[in-house]
């Protein structure tokens, strides 16, 4: 080959190029960013909306459906999903993959802009996000104080340190749990109001309008400017008690004669406990487009600056990190490619009994390593998962084409050619088949980066990696292996009489050894030749068997990792109250922190991605894997049973805190889509107490969860209107009674501002018979007369409750009666259809095989017209994902022969290597079944990379025999003398790939469970492939000539 020539003719040329890769790798290395999976962009969009107390049933006709028609109307839509919860609205609108997620969000931005307009007051506006499936805290900080108390404490942290985080780089949101806020409470008394007949609106009005600070523009005297400012703020809490409301028969009427003013705090809404001991916790969410590595080094940064301004006595702990297990992972997959490495060039030496040879071979491994770092770099890839995996495995095919070469370049010079001759005759002669094997395995990962799918846009950095690996790789190899063994010849034994060494010694017995498994691989070969149909028939009987294994090896989409960190969710009754919740919080806490692996427990009741006051999360950090017995499966399952004697609780699940592919769903997940919602959650129990029987279903739950009680108010419109009132006006007044309203802000010496709150007292709000004590004013005659008073519904500077002399006072009890009934706790709909959600965890089976079992169950389940099941979550993913795999593995067969029919210049001889594919499924199965493994999306991949692994072997063996063959050999003997001059290379090969995924296999490193099956599977693959390519390939070419010879005989006679 020309560029092997030059590289021998220009010694110093080469090795400045090789010198200009290491360079480029190392500056690339630097300059490439680091995160956990790669960068992509999930067309999903995220629409938040909250409507404070108002039922799941009201949040789903005011705000969901309204906002999912306009959304729908979207071209490149694929679905909408919306959560409607009690006060917050939830749409998730999915497009294609085509779309553009910051397009998408604007689209949605503009066609709910119209609808959200109309919304009523208390609906707030709004919220629209990219989605992002880690989209949970990336850093959590916990704040103590000695010195102050809860409300000091909270109130600094929300008014000193929060905006500081905010500011930071790559922060999207700081979300306070546990916090006791501050708060100017009004408490306003019905009776008081009742008596002086005076409206709740007409006191909220008066806050607002007697609080302010107004400009009132200016006075000019000559060149002179005079600010004028009316200044009516109140000073002092108390102050408020003097503002008046309203005025009887010309005497004022003051706040504090209707209502109690008292400066306390805000009704805690969450709370949050490290290892059983209150505490304020801060958490960080990231951008949706910001890398979590970098963000949180800047949060240390800013943290950092933050301790030298804390008053003394007050400390932060950081007690959840999310960038400590992609460090963690990252560093292990990088440890692994150096083990490997050296584990490969070990191979080498064992096999070629030579340091020399072994510094030639392995010099490649660093230079393509670094070479394909700077294709990483300018394809504008980070340092991920995806991307150090890619280079893990590629380290035995990046020192594979180098074995080759320069173990033909011996082979030339131990003919006796000179080492210059040897080097270009050596790689010319092998270059071709060299090149078809590196071409075959492009053509095997470049379907792998185009794969369809969410799943295609990760795995792309990987086929790119590794193909840019190999085509470094192969160029290396044909100009520096060739070149070195030109200039730094073996020199000859001056010393050959002289005893050998230790390592001499060994070096020969090893070659020894080898030339006695020569000789016995010639006879099994002259065996297998001479019982050809024995031969194939072992070979499909060992594939049938493989088949027959694979029944018994489980799937599953992604393996769960163990990064030492577990999340334990629970929910209390329905109706709980958030102080019932801490106490059963306390009580799981106590029982986790019991088990030695256990360092810390960090819990959170009604946090931000788990609302609900009876919600609650505790995440547990555990010692090291190295230094715990269990893993992270085992442990998980003896939580579950711990606390499952817990009264009082219902757990929702117990798993990895890993989410960065599930996005925090679990993995068995069944939607049952139908119009009504009673006949859904009929069918659901039904279904529930099915799959319950299935073996391996743990924390089992159904989305619609515990009904919750709920305060039914039907108003009598007719007695209503005859006594002027309006059911927007009787809602208007008695929601800021019962939910509370922020009416205006107080203003401390400080400058800090904090809300006034307007609400009836706990102890006026706590009974069904409290709202009959209401009493609303309405104009009697005015409404007998024809007429109402639109000024009362439609101006806020009137009220419900007045004190008009034409107005009488009329109980709540007259207008509107009440029922306690049982409603939803959350309504989920998937493409304008109500559904329901069965989800759950699995234990001690693989998800895919629940899944199955599900899939029957489905099959016989008795489902009324127009309600229906479908898979979503992880079989769902997995079932996407298999597609896409066998279109790519078809892809990557069709390729391969496409490259071998134009190597060989053959129809024919590409069957006989391609031979070599099914056999490697033999080891895989097999493989994976020892090990324990499952069929998973990375083991699918380890699948793919054999295709053209194993047909390196093959092309090896095959092109000799048809050089042989061209040179006048005989098939038997070309067969024979190219099994026999082949096995070393074939064998060392192997094994240095082989010796290469072991570390990888292991899955010693943390996380390292979820990469392991692809190594396995290669593994498997290549050390049956190895073997019985050796045997099989040449008895299913012998069969495959004759068929061409037979064709050729036929095609003769019947054109004669």
């Amino acid at each position: 080959m020309w560029f092997t020539r030059i590289s021998i003719k220009y010694p110093v040329f080469t090795i400045m190029m090789m010198l200009c890769f290491l360079v480029l790798g190392l500056a690339s290395w630097q300059r490439m960013h680091v995160e956990e999976f790669p960068d992509v962009d999930f067309p999903f969009v995220v629409v938040h909306t909250t409507y404070a107390g108002a039922s799941p049933e009201i949040v789903e006709s005011e705000i969901t459906e309204k906002l999912e028609d306009q959304i729908n109307t979207i071209s490149g839509l694929k679905s909408v999903i919306s959560i409607s919860n009690e006060g917050i609205s939830t749409v998730i609108a999915e497009f294609n993959l085509d779309v553009d997620s910051s397009v998408a969000a604007q689209e949605v931005r503009d066609k709910i802009a119209p609808v959200s307009s109309q919304f009523r007051d208390e609906i707030d506006d709004p919220i629209i996000n990219r989605y992002d499936p880690s989209a949970g805290a990336v850093m959590s900080v916990v704040f103590e104080s000695k010195q102050m108390n809860m409300r000091e404490l909270s109130s600094y942290v929300d008014q000193q340190l929060i905006p500081q985080l905010r500011t930071v780089s790559g922060v999207g949101r700081v979300n306070l749990q546990g916090e006791t806020e501050r708060q100017i409470r009004i408490e306003v008394d019905p009776l008081r109001l009742q008596s002086y007949g005076i409206g709740i609106n007409q006191v909220m009005q008066s806050l607002q309008s007697e609080n302010v600070q107004i400009p009132a523009g200016t006075l000019k005297q000559g060149n002179k400017e005079l600010v004028v400012e009316i200044q009516a703020k109140v000073r002092q809490p108390a102050d408020f008690n003097n503002l008046i409301v309203s005025n009887l028969n010309g005497v004022p009427i003051r706040l504090g004669q209707v209502a109690e003013v008292a400066d306390r705090t805000a009704e805690q809404e969450s709370s949050a406990y490290l290892n059983g001991e209150t505490a304020l916790s801060v958490d960080i969410l990231r951008n949706s487009d910001a890398n979590v590595i970098a963000t949180i080094d800047n949060l240390y940064k800013r943290l950092d600056e933050i301790k030298t301004q804390l008053p003394s006595g007050m400390s932060l702990t950081v007690v959840t990190d999310t960038s400590k297990g992609i460090r963690n992972s990252i560093k292990d997959v990088a440890r692994t490619i150096v083990e490997g490495a050296v584990l490969a060039v070990l191979i080498v030496l064992l096999f070629l009994g030579s340091f020399r040879s072994t510094i030639i071979t392995g010099l490649t491994l660093p230079i393509a390593l670094f070479g394909t770092l700077t294709v990483v770099w300018a394809m504008g890839f980070s340092i991920n998962m995806m991307t150090l995996l890619a280079l893990s495995l590629s380290i035995g095919l990046l020192i594979d084409d180098a074995i080759v070469v320069r173990e033909n370049i011996v082979r030339h010079a131990d003919m006796g050619k000179d080492h210059v001759t040897a080097a270009i005759e050596g790689t010319q002669e092998i270059g071709l088949a060299v090149l078809a094997t590196t071409l075959t395995i492009v053509a095997v990962f470049l379907p792998v980066a185009f794969m369809g799918g969410i799943i295609g846009r990760f795995f792309y950095q990987f086929g790119v990696t590794v193909s840019a690996a190999v085509l470094i790789s192969m160029f290396v190899s044909f100009t520096l292996d060739p070149m070195l063994s030109a200039h730094w010849a073996e020199k000859k034994d001056k010393h050959a009489n002289k005893k050998p060494s230790v390592i001499t010694r060994f070096f020969q017995w090893t070659s020894n050894q080898l030339d006695r498994l020569n000789a016995v691989y010639a006879k099994v070969l002259k065996w297998a030749l001479r019982f050809r149909f024995v031969t194939m028939m072992i070979a499909v009987g060992s594939l049938i068997g493989a088949f027959a294994l694979a029944g018994l090896i489980g799937t599953e989409f992604v393996p769960i990792p163990d990064k030492g960190e577990a999340v334990v969710k629970f929910e209390t009754p329905v109706d709980s109250s958030l102080q019932y919740t801490n106490a059963k919080l306390l009580q799981v806490e106590k029982i986790l922190r019991e088990f030695p692996e256990v360092r810390n427990t960090y819990g959170v009741v009604n946090a931000v991605n788990d609302q609900g006051k009876n919600h609650a999360s505790i995440k547990v950090s555990l010692t090291p894997r190295q230094e715990r017995d269990k893993s992270l499966i085992e442990l998980t399952n003896d939580f579950r049973d711990r606390i499952s004697h817990v009264a009082g609780i219902k757990i929702t699940s117990v798993a990895s805190a890993d989410e960065s592919v599930s996005g925090g769903q679990k993995p068995i997940l069944i939607s049952i889509k139908g119009p009504d919602l009673k006949e859904l959650q009929k069918i659901s129990d039904r279904f529930m107490t099915e799959i319950s029987k299935i073996e391996g279903l743990v924390d089992l739950e159904s989305s619609l969860g515990e009904p919750k009680p709920t305060l039914s108010i039907e108003i009598n419109r007719q007695i209503a209107s005859d006594l002027g009132l309006s059911v927007n006006q009787i809602a208007t007044a008695l929601r800021p009674l019962i939910a509370g309203d922020n009416v205006t802000t107080w203003e401390d010496e400080d400058g800090e501002n904090y809300d006034v709150n307007i609400r009836l007292s706990e102890q006026d709000r706590s009974r069904p018979s409290d709202l009959q004590q209401l009493y609303f004013s309405g104009n009697a005659s005015s409404a007998q007369n024809g007429t109402t008073q639109n000024t009362l519904a439609n101006s806020t500077q009137n009220s419900t409750l007045s004190n008009n002399s034409a107005s009488a006072l009329i109980p709540f009890s007259a207008v509107a009666t009440m029922e306690e009934t049982l409603g939803a706790s959350q309504i989920n709909r998937r493409d304008l259809t109500r559904e329901i959600l069965v989800e759950a965890n699995t234990a001690g089976r693989p998800a895919g095989d629940i899944g199955r079992d599900i899939e029957n169950l489905q099959k016989t389940f008795d489902l009324p017209a127009g309600y229906s099941f479908s898979t979503q979550g992880a079989n769902a993913d997995m079932a996407e994902s298999a597609g896409y795999a066998m279109t790519a593995i078809t892809l990557s067969i069709v390729f391969i022969y496409i490259v071998l029919g134009s190597q060989f210049n053959s129809f024919i001889h590409p069957a006989a290597i391609m031979m070599a594919l099914p056999l490697s499924l033999i080891g895989v199965f097999l493989a994976l079944f020892l090990f324990n493994s499952t069929l998973n999306i990375f083991s699918i991949i380890g699948i793919i990379m054999l295709m053209g692994l194993v047909t390196k072997n093959a092309i090896l063996l095959i092109d000799f025999i048809k050089k042989a063959m061209d040179h006048g050999m005989s098939r038997h003997e070309a067969i024979l003398e190219a099994g026999q001059t082949r096995l070393r290379p074939i064998l060392m090969t192997t094994c240095a790939m082989v010796m290469g995924m072991v570390p990888l296999a292991l899955g010693l490193g943390e996380g390292g469970e979820q990469s392991a099956p692809m190594a396995h599977a290669v593994i498997g693959g290549l050390i049956t492939s190895a073997l019985l390519t050796l045997i099989v390939v040449p008895v299913f070419f012998t069969y495959l000539e004759d068929l061409k010879n037979f064709s050729s005989r036929v095609f003769r006679k019947i054109i004669s």
